[in-house]
């Protein structure tokens, strides 16, 4: 079996800016929400067996306590953010196991469930379905991959290297220096991409790199200002990959099998009914009838 895990928050973001606005009857908006249940409804259409969708129920997470400069729900659309619950609602209704996020982010909960997922010996391959270059520190060989779908795009070990420079354990520390504007962190003061990927294809963790620049490998370029301007913000440095490390602790299944789907339940009928998208009710029966038969 291959399992499938999907950014839920991402999946609301892209659609909430790709299609048209839509309200229901009570003047919720619901656009994003049905884009994305399409969207799902297309993987099970088609070889999506058993499948899991983590979304941020509130933007905060136990980060923004480390750090105050953390991402938060500031300057988010309110029309984006509401339709978080009923996007987990539909979800659930539409059979699909969700985990909706509160102490974490929906990144740690797909760590934690690749990780899981990857310990059952009949799982073939798990997809992790999202862009975010966070999650590229959970690739492990060709077994765990990253998918982004919009493009198409499947990402291994080899392709994690490939387009950072670093291997996936790495990412963490090469967040760290280089920095993420999306989280809210800034790295370390004259660290960029490549000076990061050369580092850590050397030495692939924080704690490996030699104090004395003049023990690091010649081919390093620029080796005295990164490591004075490293080992002067050794403390930062640490604290920024402790927000990039994803968790892999969250609660998500005890067993894969709970991840397998079998068609709707009866409320989703409902939630079609107000998303105004019958059709998706009769593509979810149709696609569940199959996997019966």
């Amino acid at each position: 079996m291959r399992v499938h895990l999907i950014d839920g928050t991402y999946e609301l973001f892209r659609y909430f800016y790709a299609v048209p606005g839509s309200k229901d009857a009570s003047g919720q908006e619901i656009g994003a929400v049905r884009g994305v249940l399409g969207s799902v409804l297309s993987m099970l259409e088609a070889d999506a067996t058993h499948v899991g969708v983590a979304t941020d129920h509130v933007v905060e997470s136990f980060r923004n306590g480390l750090y105050d400069g953390y991402k938060t729900g500031e300057g988010v659309d309110p029309a984006l953010l509401s339709q978080f619950p009923l996007l987990e609602e539909a979800l659930f209704a539409m059979g699909v196991m969700v985990w909706p996020m509160v102490q974490f982010e929906a990144d740690d909960a797909l760590a934690s469930a690749a990780a899981r997922a990857a310990q059952d010996e009949r799982v073939e391959q798990v997809l992790v379905c999202t862009p975010d270059k966070d999650l590229s520190q959970c690739v492990e060989g060709t077994r765990v991959v990253q998918l982004d779908r919009r493009r198409e795009l499947l990402r291994d070990e080899a392709g994690v290297v490939a387009k950072f420079g670093v291997k996936p354990a790495s990412i963490p520390d090469y967040l760290a220096v280089v920095g993420d504007h999306a989280d809210g962190f800034p790295g370390i003061a004259g660290w960029g991409e490549k000076a990061a990927a050369s580092v850590f294809s050397q030495y692939p963790h924080l704690e490996d790199i030699p104090r004395e620049w003049k023990e690091w490998n010649p081919s390093i370029r620029r080796a005295r200002p990164l490591a004075e301007s490293l080992f002067a913000h050794w403390d930062d440095a640490l604290l920024f990959r402790t927000l990039a490390t994803l968790r892999r602790d969250v609660p998500v299944f005890d067993s894969v099998d709970e991840l397998r789907w079998a068609g709707p339940r009866a409320a989703f009928e409902e939630y079609c009914q107000r998303l105004k998208a019958p059709a998706l009710l009769r593509r979810a029966r149709e696609a569940g009838a199959t996997r019966l038969s």
